[in-house]
């Protein structure tokens, strides 16, 4: 279907976008991935919003986002020993070591996964699949506090 320029103005004039923010603070024990699909979940619900699209971002680069099956926890167990193969701890090829043994293999791991996610939200619920979940992906082997960044643009 074509939309003239004049429809596609009077449309955009008279839907009134609104944003929602939160800055969510995570603590993690170590290396893992750490489930807060809940958090989000209340927050979106708190909001009010009924259909829009969710940003949750991650500010941090040696820590990552990823939405992963919630059901079976080996899924996320299996992950994370695939991860520790793929980058390994104390690889003599790595030049940035000053910050310890598990910080270059945590920004490779970073870089592999994601450091966002977008995600509709439809009738005030993430449209989250039957077994997905939303998970912080530590690759830092202390105990650390991430920021996690939600925004929502709703109509």
């Amino acid at each position: 279907m074509w939309i003239s320029r004049a429809t596609w103005r009077k449309a955009s004039l008279s839907s009134k976008v609104a944003q929602h923010t939160k800055l969510l603070k995570i603590e993690t024990s170590g290396k893992g991935l750490y489930p807060f699909t809940r958090d989000v979940s209340r927050w979106v619900t708190r909001t009010g919003a009924l259909n829009g699209i969710l940003t949750i971002f991650i500010q941090h680069t040696s820590a990552s986002l990823v939405i992963q099956e919630n059901a079976d926890p080996d899924v996320v167990l299996d992950l994370a020993d695939y991860f520790e193969r793929l980058a390994p701890e104390n690889d003599p090829r790595y030049r940035h070591t000053i910050e310890g043994p598990d910080d270059m293999p945590g920004h490779i791991r970073a870089a592999l996964t994601q450091t966002s996610l977008s995600i509709p939200v439809i009738t005030g619920e993430m449209a989250l699949g039957t077994w997905q979940g939303i998970y912080l992906f530590e690759h830092r082997a202390a105990p650390a506090r991430r920021n996690v960044v939600l925004h929502m643009l709703t109509s």
